[in-house]
């Protein structure tokens, strides 16, 4: 059965993540009429389980180097963090009745690490707002009419709105509603947007030996350092999987191997495996005489290398060298290691690709379709974890929110 509102929303918001909840607060606080529809059973689902083990709601470094985090989009993510900065986010969580501290990693952190209290005070200042949530409703695009078309548990209906605010986030862990299927709805509309793809992902390698797999497969590896090309590396630590390997070290260089596997069809990474060692120092350890011990019982004993680590030199050094103390030393301070494409989208934490930039105006409305807006991950733009995903998104949300209300006002004068 197909039935149609009647008089148009005044607002109408499609998505209840982080960034259409926020942008709900600031219209309501202006006095807007707001209904929010989402697809699932309840809002904020991916916000919560993002805060399993720990809400890292954003991070406090020094806002240029903050902005940096956004690589080729950090202009435009720069210019929304201006107005919504890190500090301020930490005072509009205060605001909320909940204490945040910075851990050692100089990310930022609720009091009690959980992001449930943090969304139950949210929802709970909504609702004195006036805002209206309407749950399991799935958005299907437009009607012939330019009205909005969903689906929920009694079919589907048409809503008209006067502007209309999209938060429905990328395409990475569609259990939780960010299946992506609203790309080419709008593509069909002249919008701009690139395929959605993979970001803070695990990747594929080169399969692994039959031994090295079962063994190894979920043991983290560290202390390690990890680079691309000739980039200085990056220490920290990942997880071997069963087929490659994920984990902070590995998502912090995603963006970057993804593209060069677009680019080359593979990736190749080095590991050093013995971070803060010179190549002088290990080769001056491994000259040392080794007399009967084997080779593993070398490693251990000077260099204090076993279990993953040595396995990986085993795996994917060449052991014509490992005689040789200068050439093993080389192998231990950059092993290479060939990765051969992401892991799926869904298993993704977030996704690179959306609408692009070039597609808004600069209070985030789409070009193409006057009246709708766009905020969040929906946009075509990436940052590592550590708390800027969810910056950028509370800001953008913040940003389309008031495009949108002077929008409305501009119509109206």
């Amino acid at each position: 059965m197909t039935s149609t509102s009647s008089a148009p929303l005044p607002v109408v918001i499609v998505g209840g993540g982080p960034v259409g909840l926020m942008a709900a607060e600031v219209l309501a606080e202006q006095g807007l009429p707001v209904a929010l529809y989402d697809a699932m059973p309840s809002v904020g689902r991916k916000f919560l389980l993002a805060g399993v083990g720990g809400m890292n709601i954003t991070h406090a470094e020094a806002l240029p180097e903050f902005i940096n985090r956004y690589g080729e989009r950090r202009q435009q993510i720069g210019q929304l963090l201006q107005d919504f900065s890190p500090d301020q986010l930490r005072q509009w969580i205060h605001g909320l009745g909940i204490d945040t501290f910075v851990g050692s990693s100089g990310r930022v952190f609720p009091s009690d690490m959980k992001a449930a209290p943090l969304l139950r005070a949210w929802l709970r200042r909504l609702r004195e707002l006036g805002v209206v949530i309407h749950t399991r409703q799935r958005w299907l695009g437009w009607a012939d009419d330019g009205a909005l078309r969903f689906a929920g548990p009694r079919g589907e209906y048409t809503v008209a709105a006067r502007a209309t605010l999209l938060a429905l986030g990328g395409g990475s862990w569609r259990r939780l509603g960010s299946d992506g299927a609203w790309l080419p709805w709008l593509a069909e509309r002249g919008v701009q947007v690139a395929p959605l793809q993979p970001s803070n992902c695990g990747f594929v390698s080169q399969p692994w030996s039959e031994l090295f797999g079962e063994r190894f497969a979920g043991a983290p590896v560290k202390p390690v350092a990890l680079s691309l090309n000739d980039d200085a590396p990056r220490q920290g630590e990942f997880v071997i999987t069963a087929q490659g390997v994920e984990g902070s070290l590995v998502y912090a260089l995603s963006a970057a191997i993804r593209e060069q596997i677009n680019r080359n069809g593979q990736a190749r990474v080095w590991l050093d495996l013995l971070p803060g060692r010179s190549v002088e120092k290990v080769t001056s350890l491994l000259s040392k005489p080794r007399g009967r011990k084997s080779l593993s019982n070398h490693l251990r004993s000077q260099l204090g290398l076993e279990g993953v680590r040595a396995a990986l030199l085993r795996e994917l050094g060449d052991a014509r060298q490992f005689d040789d103390p200068l050439a093993l030393a080389n192998q231990l301070k950059r092993l290479p290691l060939v990765l051969l494409r992401t892991q799926p989208l869904d298993e993704a934490i977030s996704s690179a690709g959306g609408v692009a930039f070039e597609a808004l105006d600069e209070r985030l409305m789409l070009r193409q379709l006057p009246g709708v807006f766009c905020a969040g991950e929906m946009l075509d733009w990436e940052a590592p974890t550590g708390g800027y995903l969810l910056t950028a998104c509370f800001a953008s949300g913040r940003a389309a929110a008031r495009g949108l209300a002077s929008w409305l006002q501009q119509q109206a004068d």
